[in-house]
């Protein structure tokens, strides 16, 4: 009983810090506001003791959404291509930590903004205490170490969904998956898919359910492979996306790539096996545009806050 009063009131106390430190001043002058001067001892406590019962009631905590939060970065030439401000990392480790104490492990779904860089001890301890993670929507890995990775996946038996960045050959993420997330069924990748990836995919991943490709340049050599190879795939998206392919110049006498957004017959006949398959065809259409403007690497930056969200399957849209 003493074990059990002495954990709530650590609770209250970690749930009252994180709201001082993080909350905007003006919701908590809002609070405030709400409450009586002559009882405000005893009312800061009732309101902490309601946030902290609520915090540990499952379905509040199921999904930890970071999909607003952005570091403070600039871009460096040389690996991990990012430099992040320290304020902008203790921010994000107060947050964390303060979120994974009070979730007591029940976190079911991590979402990230794809301008959210994760070091790699916030990446491990997170998957450390989200066991039963079964979604995650995490892009940028440039400051995640391999092993990293591989230690998170390892512990995610229940994961299902991933949406992942376009990195040259995943075989080392595929093979974490293929051996020990055994109900893992759908992917989505943002970023230029190569036929590297399509060989990690096909033949790590060979029951994959769902994929979308969505807003990424795609070699077709790779989309004929994963047509071929997946035979369990049965819905694939493609829509915005642009076709890669290598065109020679007899003046200089090298291949180059040519972006384009046509979809080669064989393709569509290879699909159509599928239940679904969405592409986009308006030749007006302004996010395949973007694709092909930004050659199939979308600056999302530069464009509607939050559209980087969206996809055709409904399962993968935020």
């Amino acid at each position: 009983m003493e074990s059990k009063k002495s954990s709530a009131v650590e609770n209250g106390v970690i749930m009252w810090n994180f709201l001082l430190k993080e909350l905007d001043n003006g919701v908590l002058v809002q609070i405030f506001k709400h409450l009586d001067i002559f009882e405000s001892t005893s009312a800061i406590q009732r309101f902490t003791e309601a946030l902290t019962k609520a915090s540990t009631v499952q379905p509040v905590w199921e999904t930890l959404d970071f999909s607003m939060l952005k570091s403070e970065f600039v871009k460096t030439p040389s690996e991990p291509f990012v430099w992040v401000n320290s304020g902008s990392d203790n921010t994000l480790y107060n947050l964390l930590f303060g979120a994974l104490k009070l979730s007591q492990g029940k976190i079911k779904t991590l979402i990230f903004h794809y301008n959210l860089y994760l070091t790699n001890d916030q990446f491990i301890h997170m998957a450390v205490r989200c066991p039963l993670v079964r979604r995650l929507v995490f892009v940028s890995w440039n400051r995640i170490k391999r092993m990293g990775i591989r230690k998170a996946i390892r512990g995610w038996k229940d994961l299902e969904s991933m949406t992942m960045p376009g990195i040259y050959n995943p075989r080392y993420v595929f093979e974490e998956i293929s051996k020990h997330c055994k109900n893992f069924r759908e992917l989505k990748v943002m970023g230029c898919i190569g036929i590297q990836f399509a060989y990690a995919l096909t033949r790590c991943l060979p029951n994959l359910k769902v994929l979308s490709l969505r807003c990424s340049g795609l070699s077709k050599r790779a989309l004929i492979l994963i047509l071929n190879k997946l035979k369990h795939l049965e819905v694939l998206n493609i829509s915005h996306s642009c076709h890669v392919e290598l065109v020679p110049d007899p003046y200089y006498e090298i291949e180059e790539y040519k972006f384009t957004g046509d979809i080669d017959p064989i393709i569509i006949e290879k699909a159509s096996r599928l239940r679904e398959f969405h592409t986009c065809i308006k030749e007006s259409c302004i996010m395949c545009k973007r694709t092909r403007d930004d050659d199939g690497l979308v600056r999302w930056f530069k464009y509607e806050e939050g559209i980087w969200k969206h996809d055709e399957v409904s399962s993968l849209a935020l």
